[in-house]
């Protein structure tokens, strides 16, 4: 049997932060979308970074929890359900490059940042400790921050941002009335025209999963004003200075992708292998279809994927126990379930090839999810979830609230006042939690799962045997030849992925100006922006 988990700690790469995995609790209510439909259905739509044997596999270890009952693969969710998660968090490095506060105005309430780009400004999906809000909060300080606008996780600049509740209530009315002034500027692929450009087509995001937006009639309407800085013949591409009217998601991009000169390094809008050799200049077909693909593996793992299965389907075992039916994610019936418009089958084709191409950069990480059986049942050593309160009392999300005893559970499940689930925790108390041993017996009132983590599932591999066979397939990007050296998380089992190149962590976006009731402030030019400047395409 496995060895307890034992601490895991990222090798240092200059130009990127990393932090340590942590154990995280988080808590969400039911979406719309998820009434009626059972958990590893929903688990695998929602999301795409492991294999379906390994939601699977996750959800039988007890890990998740609905109203405070451990659940199960085919668990329904109903309305009103509260799900509780324990998620061993890997978050994604980004730039070491650190936030900058321009400006802190103490009596009006609201500091001036230049944010990196690669960084998020909220906490969401795999990213929290490394969000600017979490960043400001722990590392710089301030009490609480109120940001009312974003900007993309991949766009750098300047942003203005609350201290108080009143002070974000005022910007958040100039936004909304389209009083703020906003420049940005962007370098693009090839001669931008010298003369001004006004885009006006309206913007839709079609696919959530991958954030993908595209110029829509049924869109929300968008006005973005271009004009021309310089052209540079050495990159043939152009520095462009952008001011937008409306903010919607990814509206420049989109925009200058519509205009047929893409920001030069965007991974998504600037893509060939997604777009194809038009890059989606003047928009794509729009007509519906009802055609859809089962996820299809790189080419080099094609032979692989025959031979061993593929991750994105549960295994033939799985289905002779019973699950007879194929889920969403599959057959390809994902693609479009969160589209507020049928696509249609170039817009299909589009989010398939963006979806393919995440998964050969990543080799099909997927895959290599056969480690995670080589351990015991997942779960966090000695972290229990309080269960909820009232259904009258329940926070729609946040941080659940974890007990390091269980007696202090039973005196505080008997209480009347029990409060909900993020104020019992700091966000940076939480996001350390370093949680006393638990007793043996635990009372009726706390969820835990029933699996034993001393004994494997049935069918579970040896550390040998999972090794052994990531070892057939050198194509992944393992290399298990040095001993010693990690190749999946030793606490979770997470194939860990190689460090990006810091040079991949940004576009050529940056905010570089706002004008409000406030006051007008600007960041310098980004370096990108300057003449003559060239980068690494590959």
């Amino acid at each position: 049997m496995a060895d307890q988990p034992q601490s895991f700690k990222p090798k240092e790469v200059k130009g990127l932060k990393k932090i340590p995995p942590y154990w995280y609790p988080y808590t969400t209510m039911t979406k719309l979308r998820w009434i009626g439909r059972e958990l590893l259905e929903v688990v695998s739509t929602e999301f795409r970074d492991r294999s379906m044997e390994y939601y699977r596999y996750a959800l039988e270890s007890g890990v998740t929890t609905v109203n405070g009952k451990v659940a199960k693969p085919d668990t329904i969710l109903m309305d009103g359900d509260r799900i509780e998660n324990v998620v061993h968090r890997h978050e994604p490095p980004v730039t070491s490059t650190p936030v900058k506060v321009l400006l802190h105005d103490v009596e009006r309430e609201f500091i001036v940042v230049d944010k990196p780009g690669s960084i998020p400004v909220h906490a969401s999906g795999r990213y929290y400790r490394n969000s600017l809000i979490e960043i400001l909060v722990n590392d710089f300080g301030y009490e609480k921050c109120y940001p009312v606008n974003r900007l993309d996780r991949l766009t750098s600049g300047l942003m203005i941002i609350p201290l108080s509740a009143k002070r974000a209530r005022q910007l958040t009315l100039e936004f909304m009335a389209g009083t703020v002034r906003k420049e940005y500027i962007a370098r693009v692929k090839g001669r931008f025209p010298s003369e001004e450009i006004i885009c006006e087509e309206p913007l839709l995001t079609v696919d959530r999963q991958m954030g993908l937006n595209i110029v829509h009639p049924e869109g929300k309407p968008a006005k973005t004003v271009f004009n021309l800085i310089r052209y540079d013949e050495n990159t043939d591409s152009s520095v462009v200075r952008c001011h937008p009217y409306t903010g919607r998601s990814h509206q420049l991009r989109v925009h200058l992708q519509f205009l047929g000169y893409p920001i030069a390094n965007d991974p998504v809008y600037s893509e060939k292998k997604i777009w194809g050799e038009k890059l989606g200049r003047g928009g794509i077909d729009i007509t519906p279809s009802d055609a859809r693909e089962a996820p299809a593996p790189p080419a080099h793992l094609q032979n692989l994927v025959e031979s061993q299965g593929s991750p994105e389907s549960l295994s033939n075992e799985v289905r002779s126990a019973g699950l007879a039916k194929r889920l969403p994610r599959e057959t390809g019936e994902d693609i479009g379930m969160g589209s507020p418009v049928p696509l249609s089958q170039e817009a299909v084709g589009v989010i398939t090839r963006l979806r393919n191409m995440k998964d050969e950069d990543e080799d099909w990480s997927r895959w290599r999810d056969v480690v995670f059986r080589a351990k015991g049942v997942m779960k966090p050593h000695n972290l229990v979830i309080k269960p909820p309160p009232p259904q009258n009392r329940r926070k729609r999300g946040g941080i659940a609230e974890t007990v390091s005893s269980p007696s202090l559970a039973k005196a505080e499940s008997s209480s009347n006042n029990t409060e909900a689930a993020t104020e019992g925790l700091s966000a940076t108390g939480a996001s350390q939690l370093s949680i006393p041993p638990v007793d043996d017996v635990a009372p009726s009132s706390i969820a835990e799962p029933t699996a034993d983590a001393s004994t494997p599932p049935s069918g579970q591999l040896t550390l040998e045997e999972a090794v052994e066979k990531i070892s057939i397939a050198p194509a992944t990007g393992f290399d298990v030849t040095s001993e010693g050296e990690h190749i999946y998380c030793p606490e979770c089992y997470l194939p860990l992925h190689p460090d990006p190149n810091p040079e991949k962590l940004y576009i050529f976006l940056h905010a570089l100006k706002y004008t409000t009731s406030l006051g007008s402030f600007s960041t310098e030019m980004p370096e990108w922006a300057a003449e003559g400047w060239e980068w690494d395409p590959s």
